[in-house]
């Protein structure tokens, strides 16, 4: 007989979970319409009492359009990096043969081992030693190919048959009319996975580029809203939470929008 109350408990379980994931998400737009004295009230109150847009209004009277401009400018050219050099060198470790093979995937799997902020100051002298320091380039170099991406794109890659790479290499086609006309065209899946990924994490990066950038023109979205929210006394939350709903926005909508082939991408690569 089957249990008919799992089910029941199975969505009453999700739920909660659910409650607890937009929970924030739903305070925080609440928030960006609620005046300064009514999110310091305590105790606090769920809805706004009296809704203005003069949060969003204030935000707009800064260069909030530059901003934006900067961080879609990173985050796409780091995207668009990771995703053409990371799936290069991970077809080339999944299905070629070369000498140091192993060696090169053990050096990409210790590299995933290694945190960030060991390499933090040397690519900042780095940075500063090619004279790129405050410019948007510096924003972007350091990040055009992650181990994490090679390591994605090198399992998914392992999961579609090698007869594919035999086949073409019998037709007479070279390895990279292989790579690009057979193998790419099949990654659709882990490419929206990475996309996504790394998109997020480049739109997110607030610790980079708040030592990197020196000056409003290279600042990104985190980085100036950080700033221009905290005042000599107090934050400015109303303003912080409207641009924080306008910086959730462009990642929302890349989710839902990917958001078929990113759990596709998932299962298909190895990374449960």
């Amino acid at each position: 007989m089957i249990d008919r109350r799992r089910p029941v408990l199975t969505y009453i379980v999700l739920t909660a979970f659910l409650l607890l994931v937009i929970t924030p998400f739903v305070w925080m737009l609440l928030g960006s319409v609620k005046t300064q004295g009514e999110l310091l009230r305590v105790p606090p109150t769920w809805l706004p009492e009296d809704p203005t847009w003069d949060n969003f209004r204030r935000l707009f009277e800064r260069p909030f359009g530059r901003y934006f401009q900067n961080s879609a400018v990173v985050a796409i050219a780091v995207t668009a990096g990771n995703l053409f050099f990371s799936s290069m060198f991970g077809y080339a470790l999944a299905h070629l043969r070369f000498p140091f093979q192993r060696v090169l995937f053990l050096l990409v799997l210790g590299c995933l081992m290694i945190p960030g902020l060991v390499t933090f100051i040397p690519q900042y002298v780095l940075i500063v030693n090619l004279g790129l320091a405050n410019t948007i380039p510096a924003l972007i170099l350091p990040f055009l190919v992650q181990p994490f991406s090679v390591f994605l794109m090198r399992q998914f890659f392992l999961g579609l048959p090698r007869e594919l790479l035999e086949a073409g290499r019998i037709d007479g086609v070279g390895e990279i009319a292989i790579f690009f006309r057979i193998y790419l065209p099949l990654a659709g899946p882990a490419f929206a996975t990475l996309g996504i990924l790394t998109f997020l994490g480049s739109w997110n990066n607030f610790l980079w580029p708040l030592v990197v950038s020196s000056s409003e023109s290279t600042y990104t979205l985190p980085v100036a809203l950080a700033l221009i929210s905290t005042g000599q006394n107090q934050t400015d939350y109303g303003l912080l939470l409207a641009g924080a709903t306008l910086v959730v926005l462009p990642i929302l909508v890349v989710f839902l929008f990917f958001q078929r082939y990113f759990i596709q991408g998932i299962a298909t690569s190895g990374i449960k």
